[in-house]
């Protein structure tokens, strides 16, 4: 199927061909008939994409901050791999479409196949001939109701988000500042409620279509018109309320909108402008300044917007999905006209040149729509059943002139930036398939690491016997089965921590161990292979009697919205990501846990977790999200034998003992042995030789860090039956 896709490094717009999304549940599969251009929002992404870095990182200081957080958590080189790697990718463009259903998702009953749809959502309702739409951002249309009217459905929603926050009232006046897409659906939605408006632009032609929609009066913000109507309309108190849809680096919006607002009115904030509050104005009037936050509550709340759990109406009355039915409805019964606003329609395949044009200002629109062809009788996918394999359980030595064949399942940041870099490069390995549910990350993990082939069905690479191994770098609660898929279907597996979530998951992943015969098996953790703490190590020697080894894990605190903090799904963090520093310890310590006792204080910010070990050694690991973000994130002291090894997280490492060893204070990169790692599993793939960390030790690993839990629910410590 084709996508439009921008490089934000470059500013290059392009129409890819890219794989056809899969139809997970919850959702549906959409094939677009007309999708909106945001010619404010989009315009200006497109904008920025053309700038300078420096340019850039002006336009983005928020993007910034988290830059210099990563380079003092990660190091120089690895973050600039990320920022990298990030910015020369394909995006996607556009949030607000119509199309009809091609394929229902399990667990859907409000629609089905052939049904027209109108669906949001800047990661959904993509220009793509094609979108997997989960459930709350996708609303069947109305009887009636044409196609191109319905794309209008997200914007729509925007605004009337706005007005919403505005809690206008039947014969209120409200001033708009910004009649473009946003500023006219606003004035509409508000003469619909009862409310008179009067409209601000400098555009003539955007005033004189306010006014024919239904505006009491509109004018240029910089001459006296817009005041006079306010003044006349309102007997001099003022609007009462100002809904700011403008864009741009100008603070004449806000400054207006105070001389112009009555006592105790709001301001509302729809667009993006620039909010520098003159104080006194504000303060005397004692206004009440609101944002409006996209297309309602729901907005950014994945258990909302991707899982499909719906807030319930006596408490949130209007969500994302339920602002999207009522706008459509309201054009269904014309209460709202967006035909005045297509400026123009452009075919699908003119997508490139028509931004351009939009870019370069030689087409002046409000609205732009992208038509879609028709579709085609096409035959019917062909479904592919993974055949059954005759696991070797010592698989043969292979060839050094046959390269060893690697399939992804999942291109996300930490694959792009800590796994495939050094792949890429390493002689005697082909990247064969990357699998990605979006397929736009397949095409940038394709074109950037020189994958043959990018697709979206796990099943085709499961069955195809030339690849040898899969590498799982997916989110955490796929782990356990797509790796228990990929052990069944005979292949050498590298999953990223953690293998599990749950017993029962673990439980899993062996029984097709034993099924299949399979246990060639790797998980990611990759710090008991970085060169400075094995050769830290070396220098600490054997030890005779038992050790203490203190862990401080610096963790520091989530961003809102990452898919972290989603412990319904993807677990707590901690059995995320406590695997690496359990297997650290035991690595060290040259033996697996025997019991576990954890506690923590109140909300389980900060972890403190005691790991006993068969010969008497005990491990402290102190997980904290409190400390400064300015202390190492990783801190570790082993103590035995009248020694001490000390390392800096990855950084700089000391052994204290009869003779003093202290590593270079002027690393070339923190190396937390990703590299080495996959040199280990790459070179076992190829000689059938054993996995770089035994299965005992990994079900050790991931059996500890799972009694975490237990052991924070119980109180009490938890004994680890002895690894199978």
């Amino acid at each position: 199927m084709k996508q439009v896709v921008q490089n934000y490094k470059s500013g290059e717009l392009a129409v890819l061909d890219v794989p056809v999304p899969g139809c997970k549940p919850g959702g549906v599969l959409v094939r677009t008939a007309y999708s909106l251009i945001s010619t404010g929002t989009e315009l200006m992404k497109v904008s920025e994409a053309g700038m300078s870095m420096l340019g850039k990182a002006r336009s983005r200081p928020d993007q910034v901050a988290k830059v210099a957080q990563s380079v003092a958590t990660n190091g120089l080189p690895a973050t600039y791999r990320k920022v990298m790697g990030k910015l020369d990718s394909y995006t996607p463009l556009g949030y607000s479409l119509c199309g009809v259903v091609e394929q229902v998702g399990a667990g859907i009953d409000d629609v089905a196949v052939g049904d027209h749809v109108a669906c949001a959502g800047n990661e959904h309702a993509l220009h793509a001939e094609l979108n997997w739409v989960p459930k709350n951002l996708y609303t069947p249309v109305p009887d009636g109701l044409a196609p191109q009217h319905a794309a209008f459905g997200t914007v729509g929603s925007i605004a009337m988000q706005g007005v919403r926050r505005g809690e206008p009232q039947l014969g209120d006046v409200a001033l708009v500042i910004g009649l473009g897409l946003i500023g006219q659906l606003v004035a509409q939605l508000l003469t619909a409620s009862g409310v008179r408006v009067v409209g601000a632009d400098p555009a003539p032609a955007r005033c004189e279509l306010a006014a024919r929609l239904g505006a009491a009066a509109c004018g240029d913000p910089a001459s006296a018109a817009v005041e006079s109507a306010v003044a006349e309309l309102t007997g001099g108190h003022g609007v009462d309320q100002v809904y700011l849809a403008a864009g741009g680096g100008s603070n004449q919006p806000v400054e207006l909108a105070a001389r112009l607002c009555r006592d105790r009115g709001r301001v509302v904030d729809i667009g993006k402008c620039r909010l520098d509050l003159p104080w006194n104005a504000y303060y005397e009037k004692e206004l009440d300044v609101r944002f409006s936050r996209s297309y309602g509550p729901g907005r950014y709340d994945p258990e909302y917007e991707l899982e499909g759990r719906d807030y319930p109406i006596g408490y949130v009355r209007w969500t994302e999905r339920r602002n999207l039915a009522c706008f459509l409805d309201l054009v269904a019964r014309d209460r709202v006209d967006v035909e005045p606003l297509v400026s123009h329609i452009a075919d699908f395949d003119d997508a490139v040149e028509t931004y351009q044009r939009l870019k370069d200002g030689e087409l002046k629109a409000v609205a732009v729509l992208f038509r879609y062809p028709e579709q085609k009788e096409e035959a019917e996918a062909p479904v592919v059943t993974v055949p059954a394999v005759n696991v070797r359980v010592t698989p043969p030595a292979r060839s050094v002139n046959v390269p060893v064949r690697l399939a992804f399942v999942g291109a996300g940041n930490y694959a792009t930036s800590m796994l495939l870099p050094h792949l890429a490069e390493r002689e005697g390995v082909e990247l064969s398939t990357v699998v990605t549910t979006t397929a736009l990350s397949g095409v940038n993990a394709k074109r950037k690491f020189g994958f043959t082939e990018a697709t979206t069905d796990l099943d085709a690479v499961l069955g195809d016997s030339a690849v040898d191994a899969v590498f799982v770098v997916t989110r955490h609660s796929s782990h356990a089965e797509l790796t228990r898929k990929a052990l069944l279907a005979g292949k050498a597996v590298f999953v990223e921590k953690p293998l599990a979530l749950t017993e029962e998951d673990l439980a899993g992943v062996l029984a097709a161990v034993e099924e299949s015969g399979n246990d060639r098996l790797q998980v990611g953790f990759n710090r008991r292979f970085a060169p400075l703490l094995q050769e830290a190590r070396k220098r600490f020697g054997a030890r005779t009697g038992p050790a203490s080894l203190r862990y401080l894990v610096n963790a520091g605190r989530l961003q809102h919205g990452s898919w972290y903090l989603q412990q319904g799904t993807e677990g707590s963090r901690f059995a995320g990501e406590g695997g690496h520093f359990i297997d650290t310890a035991s690595w060290l310590l040259g033996a697996d846990p025997v019991s576990v006792y954890a506690t923590a204080t109140p909300g389980n910010d900060d972890l403190q977790v005691v790991l006993r070990y068969p010969d008497g050694s005990t491990a402290t690991l102190s997980y904290v999200t409190t400390g400064p973000s300015g202390f190492p994130k990783e801190t570790l002291d082993l103590i035995a034998d009248g020694k001490v090894l000390r390392l800096d997280d990855f950084v700089r490492a000391a052994v204290y003992g009869p003779k003093k060893w202290v590593s270079s204070r002027l690393p070339k990169a923190r190396d937390k042995g990703q590299n080495a790692e996959l040199a280990a599993f790459v070179k076992a793939v190829r000689t059938g030789g054993p996995m770089p960390v035994p299965l005992e030790s990994l079900v050790a690993t991931t059996s500890a860090t799972l009694a975490v839990q237990a052991g924070l629910v119980g109180g009490a410590p938890v004994t680890l039956a002895r690894s199978r």
